[in-house]
């Protein structure tokens, strides 16, 4: 019988997707606006101009696409796994990363849904969901950063460094 993998780093194809994700995601928070005003000429029945409509589908499928990365970089983190946390790194340490990394799961799976929902369906309510999710993104994004640079640069861990070059997989 074959012994189970467990990861000292993440792979390359982990990596790749995180900063790909995050790049996408940036995009969309400083690009994201511009999709209102099509969007308001289309709950109004009216029909917006073409930069406008280019503008909401350039919106449309980044976010399909944060969609489909986060559903690849999920199977891959439970086919693959995840290194384990720093050995020193206390209960409240870990269970803040824990928190952080659930927000930026559930916004980045959430904020396309229910985006789609208000474009495609026009559930109003999901489109001031999707609104409200903006800053949550923000500030998880920016807690998760700082985490990392932290991590890296007091703590003196290799937190940050794993998600920049491939670790080694080892036989457990």
């Amino acid at each position: 019988m074959a012994a189970k993998v467990s990861p000292a780093g993440y792979s390359a194809v982990q990596i790749v997707l995180h900063w790909v994700i995050a790049a996408l995601v940036i995009f969309q928070v400083v690009f994201g606006e511009e999709i209102v005003p099509a969007y308001r000429a289309l709950r109004r029945g009216e029909t917006a101009d073409a930069a406008d409509v280019f503008n909401a589908n350039i919106h449309i499928y980044v976010g399909f696409a944060i969609l489909g990365l986060a559903v690849i970089r999920l199977l891959i983190r439970f086919i693959q796994g995840v290194p384990p946390a720093p050995a020193d790194e206390s209960r409240v340490q870990k269970l803040l990363a824990a928190t952080v990394h659930v927000i930026l799961y559930a916004v980045i799976f959430g904020m396309p849904v229910t985006g789609a929902l208000a474009w495609f369906l026009g559930v109003s309510s999901m489109g001031e969901v999707h609104e409200l999710a903006k800053p949550v993104i923000v500030i998880a994004v920016a807690l998760h950063a700082a985490g990392a640079l932290w991590q890296h640069f007091v703590v003196k861990s290799d937190v940050l460094v794993r998600m920049l070059r491939p670790g080694p997989r080892k036989a457990a």
